[in-house]
């Protein structure tokens, strides 16, 4: 009777692992081109977003096949089924929103303004009249200096790649990425730039689906799993790992009520003192 029991406990075993390596591949699009996130270092693939996404893969049962090409392709890409998603810091946008489905937020950042070390003009976004700025093409970057009330004074440039590179050679006065990716940049790079301020807008990023049955399903299997990620640790771990710090939204909340603790504490002497002022 053990020996028969042992038997089909092996049987069991054996059929599992069959069925996860009959699993479909869940198809990840990125640019492999966006340090720290994606990119290439001696042949391999790698990054945060590598990372999460295999993370991923292992809790939802299905290995993960990584589809690179240039970011301006990945949408196209996902629309037309080659992907079943893109990890390449997708924001949130309304428009994005009508035309596809989103998991939820994994990393909550914002727009940066970066420039040559040297450069004393450009010290936050409304010092970008008159300057040419350089953004990824495709990128959400773009579509927030659009919406500036001044836009139609920047000289905005659009690149598929080497955006540092230009601006620390002053082939434009500067660029606009998340701050997160501009403070990577500097530290790692070793380029003569500079954060120009704070951040102007806050992003939130999420993986896109297909607006369709089979894109639900997926959607709902991968926020599940990036549920656990974020509950158990994992997203924190890896940002830190490649970050140096956590961009989750778990660390986003817990920093909220220190903020407004923070700006309480300001602004109660200017307001116990304005009596006074009058």
């Amino acid at each position: 009777m053990r020996k028969l029991f042992g038997s089909v406990a092996v049987a069991a075993t054996l059929a599992l692992g069959a069925q996860a390596q009959e699993a479909e591949p869940l198809r990840v699009g990125m640019s492999g081109g966006y340090y720290p996130f994606t990119f290439v270092e001696q042949d391999q693939l790698q990054g945060f977003e590598v990372d999460v996404m295999n993370a991923v893969g292992e809790r939802i049962g299905r290995p993960v096949e990584f589809v690179t090409m240039s970011f301006s392709g990945l949408i196209g890409a996902l629309e037309s089924g080659r992907i079943d998603t893109v990890a390449n810091q997708i924001t949130i946008t309304p428009e994005r929103e009508a035309a596809f489905l989103f998991s939820q937020p994994y990393v909550i950042d914002g727009a940066q303004v970066v420039t040559q070390a040297e450069n004393t003009e450009v010290n936050g976004v409304e010092d970008l009249r008159g300057q040419s700025v350089a953004v990824n093409l495709g990128s959400n970057f773009e579509q927030l200096l659009r919406e500036l009330p001044y836009a139609s004074e920047i000289d905005i440039r659009t690149y598929e790649s080497n955006i540092e590179q230009d601006t620390a050679l002053g082939r434009v006065d500067a660029f606009v990425m998340d701050r997160v990716s501009s403070a990577v940049v500097i530290r790692d790079s070793g380029l003569p730039l500079r954060l120009a301020g704070e951040p102007f807008s806050e992003i939130r990023n999420a993986l896109p689906f297909r607006d369709d049955e089979e894109g639900q399903a997926l959607r709902d299997e991968v926020d599940a799993a990036l549920t656990t990620l974020l509950e158990d640790g994992t997203l924190s771990g890896i940002s830190e790992k490649w970050l140096g710090l956590d961009v989750t939204p778990a660390a986003a909340e817990a920093a909220a009520p220190e903020a407004a603790e923070a700006q309480a504490t300001d602004t109660a002497p200017a307001e116990a003192a304005a009596p006074a002022a009058e």
